[in-house]
């Protein structure tokens, strides 16, 4: 047994993973540097080279866990949904709470800003592509099951339409003076599904 794999080994990677998911969330792929996460952690420095191979190896941790915890937040949404049609407007506000994170006075602009840029980044970190391919297979799968729950069944065609859709909204709502890519997103939802 390697001290790596021991209940406090396990304990620590944990904690490395969280830091830097926590910092990936605030600050983007720039944020996440060893020094940075191993005191986010209060961990010592070499902690993260013993845990992990590489500073990719970090990152792509710390992507997985905080795009898992997003899913698992999208699941608790759908189990609380009861079945039965649903308006419009509410299944837009549950499309867009799983694709950008619930609405609530602190979602602004930046914090969709650091969302989409874990998606984009992956085209200079192909390390990624896997994982953001599971990911994003997992997302529509519970995209499906929200839409069949709410009583308007829709294919995987039409998943992945509404979600470019949502997606070029977002990114062209980015560059307005005064930002609302969430208003955006909504008003283009609001025009597919009606």
């Amino acid at each position: 047994m390697t001290a790596a794999s021991t209940p406090k080994g396990i304990r620590r990677r944990q904690a490395l993973v969280e830091a830097a998911a926590e910092l990936l969330a605030e600050g983007g792929f720039d944020a996440v540097r060893h020094r940075a996460v191993a005191d986010r952690a209060g961990l010592p420095l070499a902690s993260t080279t013993y845990y992990f191979r590489s500073l990719d190896e970090l990152v792509e941790a710390a992507v997985e866990y905080h795009s898992r915890t997003e899913l698992a937040r999208g699941r608790t949404r759908l189990d609380e949904l009861a079945p039965g049609p649903r308006g419009t407007d509410a299944l837009i506000e549950v499309v867009l709470d799983l694709l950008l994170g619930p609405a609530s006075r602190q979602q602004d602009a930046e914090a969709v800003l650091l969302r989409y840029e874990r998606l984009v980044a992956t085209g200079r970190r192909p390390y990624l592509r896997p994982l953001m391919r599971r990911l994003g297979r997992e997302l529509d799968s519970l995209l499906l099951e929200i839409f069949a729950r709410s009583g308007r069944p829709v294919d995987e065609v039409g998943v992945e339409r509404l979600v470019a859709l949502v997606d070029g909204a977002v990114v062209n709502a980015l560059i307005e003076v005064d930002p609302d890519p969430r208003g955006a997103a909504r008003r283009m939802l609001r025009a597919a599904l009606s």
